[in-house]
């Protein structure tokens, strides 16, 4: 069971990756994509799901953000990448500002990916 589960996590977070990622360039592009109803109704279906699937992995495997220091560090960057998203893709008020959010939020998706190989809060940096 924990083996589905943890398909259903990765296999969201790479449509959640590649839905910020191509709706960055639309946003970049002032393409009218952006408004069709499925663009804007997906990326909630599929964060629900690799929240919740996160959920599930932790209360099975129980790990949980008060002793584990970089799930907790994995909680607050999924906090900053959903601001990140909302100034990127709603909020920004100039294309530059847009921009810049957009570029944090990406960097910030891969801290959160590397926070869960290295299982560390220093992420990727703690092999250097």
């Amino acid at each position: 069971m924990i083996s589905i589960i943890k398909t259903i996590h990765l296999s969201c977070i790479v449509l959640s990756f590649s839905g910020f990622f191509v709706r960055g360039i639309w946003m970049l592009q002032d393409s009218v994509r952006l408004r069709q109803r499925w663009v804007k109704t997906a990326p909630h279906i599929i964060d629900t799901l690799l929240l919740a699937s996160a959920i599930i992995l932790a209360v099975q495997m129980r790990i949980s953000p008060l002793v584990h220091a970089w799930l907790m560090a994995k909680i607050i960057a999924l906090l900053v990448y959903i601001g990140a998203g909302m100034v990127a893709l709603r909020f920004g008020r100039s294309r530059n500002v847009r921009l810049g959010a957009w570029v944090f939020g990406l960097l910030t998706f891969m801290y959160i990916v590397s926070v869960a190989f290295s299982k560390s809060v220093m992420g990727w940096f703690v092999y250097f």
